[in-house]
This record gives C-alpha cells, structure tokens and sequence, in this order.
C-alpha cells in the first residue's frame, strides 16, 4: 500500500514539473528567466594605482586568467615634479634613494682608498657633479618606466593612463589627460594608490619648498640644505647629500625615527652628528620667505629648558620630511561605500586578515593601509596574495608581522621584529633579554674609520631557549645582514640556535653569531679584538 502511495506521488510531482517548464517555455525568456543573468562586468578585476603593489596584483592576477585594467596618472608635486608609470618605489623612493645613496658611499670610498695603497693625482680636488648624479639616476628610472609599460602589454595587462575614481562599488571612472572620462565596470577593485609628501600649514612651504617628490631630478645642486623631519625618509635623504658634499642641517620636531627602536635610533643620530650633520632638536618652522637671491629664509622656534625661543637662518634649499597622506581624496570612496580608518577621520583604509576593506569586492594594498609596513614588498607580497585568492583559489593570509626593514643612513640600520620598548610593553622588563655587543668591521680598520656607533642586539624572551623577538644592526650592509636573519626569526629563531650557529669569518653578519652579553649583566659589550 504505500509503495502504491509513493509511487502516484512520484508521477504526480513529475507532471506538475513538466507543465511548469511546458508554461515557463511559452513565456518570453528576457522577460522571465529561467537563471537570472550574471551581472555584466568589463574586467574581472580594476587595479587603481600602478605601483609595486598595484602591479604585482594586476600580473599575478593575469597569469591566473583574470581579465585585468591598471589605472595610473601622476599628478605633479607643488613644485611641478612628475614621473611615469611604477609609483614611488621604483620613481621617487626606493630605488633612486639607494642609488644616491650608493653615489654617497662611493664619495667615502675614493677618501679610504689611499690608506689602501691607491694613488690618487690631486686628492683634494676632487668633487661631485649634481647634474651628472640626477641625469644617471633619471635615465636608470625611465629606462625601467619603459620596461614595466612593456611587461604590461606582454602580459596582456590593459594599461589606462588616467585618474581614478568610483562612480559606484563595481565602476571605476578614469578621467584622462584630455579631461575625457572612460568607465569601467569591474567584479573586483583593488586600491593601490599610496601616499605623498605632506607640507605643514606654515607660509611659503608649498611655494618654495621640496620633498622626496623633488630631489633625485632637481636641476641644480641642493646647496646649503635643511631637511625638516627626522623619519626615515629625512634622515637618509640627508646622510646622502651630505655624503655628496653638501651642508645639511636636520630640523627635529621631537624624537628621530619615531615607530623604531629608539635607542638605534638614538645611535643612528650620533652617528649622523658624527659626520658633520647638524641637527636642531624640538624645533619646528615658521615660515620660509624667498629672498632676492633666490635663497630661503626660514624662521623657525625651539622648545627649550627656559622656555620657547626663535630665530631665523638661510638656505638654498629646504626639503619637508613629515610624513606622507594616502591618496584617498580623489577616489570618490562614498560613491562606493568604502569608509576611511577611523570612522572616516583618517585619509587611510582599514582592512581585514584579507585586506577587504568594509566593502567585500574591493581590496587594498600598500602605503593606503592604516597601521600596516609601508614598504614595497609588503605591497608586492600582499597584491599576489590578494590575486591568488581572487582567481587562483588560495587560501593565503598576508603576515603583515616581523618584516624586515632598512634605514639608508650613512651608517645603515636594519632591523626585523620587535623593538625593545615593544617587547618590554608585550612581556614586561623581567620577561625579556638583550644580547648586544660594539664590533669592528674590519674594512674600518686600514683608514681608522669610526666604529664607535657600530652596534648590534638581540631582544629576546628570558625563559627557555630565548625565543627571538627581534634583531636590530647599526653598520655596512645592514640591508644585506639583517634579511637572512629575518628568514631566521621568522622560522622561530632562539639565542640557542643563534649561538650554536658559526658565523662566517671576517664579516659584520657573524656578529649576530657571537652574541653572548646582556644588558641585564652590566658587563662591557666592547670586544677586545676582532677575533676572540
């Protein structure tokens, strides 16, 4: 019986489906459809911003089948400066800083050659050439503009030279350089715009000042030069014009490298001052006012013991180092529903584990982060990430903890993890150790190079095998040392390990591997030799 009851009930749900699709068939299916039509996209994805980050996500995303458009216009600085395509790294950051950086060091080296045996026809005559210097530099950039705009096209990367902004969250308007506007409809958007120079709101900054917008192609030499802010931007942009010759003057509104370790940043400024640098503590400018010479007079006041003071001097040029502002302003976010950090308050974009922003479908990358490394391969890193998971089926999760960084004075310092106030915050002052240790390259040796800021340690917890927090190195090749260890640390380093390692001899890099005084022991950390 309910076999036969199962069995009718069967035939009749048969039936009333095949009248259904009998009825549903005889409707015009535009009108009604059966399977509502997917939403009709353009591209797959739009990357807004054609930087490090930007780029690396639009290729990665590309090779895994996406149908991808970057968009990309540089607007000039206040002083008329622009640039092509690969945003600040490879045009007005990383890249040419490094290089004027290596020109810095070379400067050095010609000096300690002669102690070395190299004979040189009029030692004292020798001097650096600005306009060779910027013309290299400029060349080398352009060259790698070029390159990246061909890699683009090979791999079917479309390339819009033009200005985003988001007419809604799945359109992306680019305004051209001849004010035409094009849209763009995209399943996925990721921004990846960055940052630029901040000005203070004081007279003549913007007039008459520059940034790092402007110093690797200004036309003329910089002169007698003062750099307002002590970040790392500042600090290295006056180690290498002052290693090029110049008179530099550095203008300190409160602490130097601020987010660093601040006794290796304590370190890199005496280190600074060593070189003939000279710095202006709790101070901040005025005003600047062009003369008739066309030189910069900037008046400017000083928190002392007594109380504030002023005072006024002269420059040829002035260079503003106070931070950087995400180029959020001209994205039309609302349009799209994307909230800055903060409620809205910061110019940044909050992100989750994933980078979304409170808008799923719509992404972010690199120095647009609020509280995340501003650095170019955290962008890298974190764009292939995002387009493996996009097209790719990746489950990655960018670590945005432990990356290793480099400040580009004239004595590097490069350091991974966390820095001392932050482990003592994190585990209390008893929970931690500090191994640290002087050293003496031995390249310094021959023509009696200073090594009294050459410097290096280890934070690490107290209990059990030492787990390492962090590593900090103040000397040559910071860069070089500090992003082998960084792999270390990563993997769980401990001071056991550390110890147990032999290091490679002579080098500044073994140094790490020597480490056996604690602050905590109040023993000397000054070796005797460089071999014992």
């Amino acid at each position: 019986m309910l076999e036969t009851v199962g069995h009718s009930l069967y035939c009749h749900i048969v039936t009333q489906r095949f009248l259904l699709y009998q009825l549903l068939q005889s409707l015009d299916q535009t009108v009604c459809p059966l399977v509502p039509e997917e939403e009709n996209y353009d591209y797959d994805l739009v990357v807004i911003g054609g930087g490090s980050g930007g780029l690396a996500c639009a290729k990665q995303a590309v090779q895994l089948g996406a149908k991808v458009a970057v968009l990309d216009f540089v607007k000039p600085s206040p002083r008329g400066t622009k640039w092509g395509l690969g945003g600040t790294c490879v045009n007005v950051g990383c890249i040419p800083k490094k290089l004027m950086h290596q020109a810095s060091l070379l400067g050095e080296a010609i000096h300690d050659s002669q102690p070395y045996g190299w004979k040189l026809p009029e030692p004292e005559s020798i001097r650096h050439d600005w306009a060779t210097l910027t013309e290299s530099v400029q060349n080398h950039i352009k060259s790698v503009n070029w390159v990246t705009r061909v890699d683009l096209r090979d791999q079917k990367v479309e390339y819009v030279n033009g200005l985003g902004y988001f007419k809604d969250d799945h359109t992306v308007v680019a305004v051209m350089k001849n004010q035409t506007e094009r849209e763009l409809r995209a399943k996925h958007v990721v921004i990846a715009v960055g940052g630029r120079p901040r000005y203070p709101d004081i007279p003549g900054a913007a007039e008459y000042c520059i940034t790092s917008d402007d110093i690797f192609s200004l036309p003329k030499a910089p002169g007698r030069t003062l750099l307002v802010g002590a970040g790392y931007i500042g600090l290295e942009c006056a180690g290498f014009l002052k290693g090029l010759g110049y008179d530099v003057t550095v203008m300190v509104r409160s602490i130097l490298l601020r987010g660093f370790d601040q006794q290796m940043a304590t370190l890199v400024g005496d280190s600074m001052v060593e070189k003939g640098i000279q710095f202006h503590h709790r101070t901040r400018p005025l005003s600047v006012e062009k003369q008739a010479d066309g030189r910069l007079l900037v008046r400017y006041e000083t928190e002392g013991d007594a109380g504030v003071s002023t005072a006024e001097d002269v420059y040829d040029t002035v260079l503003f180092a106070i931070g950087r502002q995400a180029e959020t302003g001209t994205l039309k976010l609302s349009n799209a529903g994307v909230i800055t950090a903060e409620a809205g308050k910061s110019d940044k974009l909050d992100v989750n584990e994933i980078d979304q922003t409170n808008v799923p479908h719509i992404y972010a990358v690199g120095d647009v982060l609020y509280r995340k490394p501003e650095l170019t391969p955290v962008a890298i890193h974190a764009g292939r990430i995002i387009a493996r998971r996009l097209f790719g089926g990746s489950e990655e999760r960018m670590d945005y903890a432990d990356v290793a960084t480099t400040v580009f004075t004239p004595l590097e310092y490069g350091c991974v993890g966390l820095s001392e106030e932050a482990a003592e915050a994190a585990h209390g002052k008893d929970g931690i150790e500090v191994y640290h240790a002087y050293y003496k390259p031995t390249e310094f040796f021959v023509p009696q190079r200073s090594v009294r800021y050459c410097y290096l340690k280890a934070v690490a917890l107290r209990e059990g095998n030492q787990r390492v927090l962090g590593l900090h190195f103040l000397g040559p090749a910071a860069g070089e040392v500090i992003q082998g260890f960084a792999a270390a640390l990563k993997c769980g380093l401990t001071m056991q390990i550390l110890r147990n390692t032999v290091g490679i001899h002579p080098t500044v890099a073994e140094e790490f591997t020597r480490l056996a005084i604690t602050k905590s022991s109040g023993l000397d950390p000054t070796p005797a030799t460089c071999c014992s």
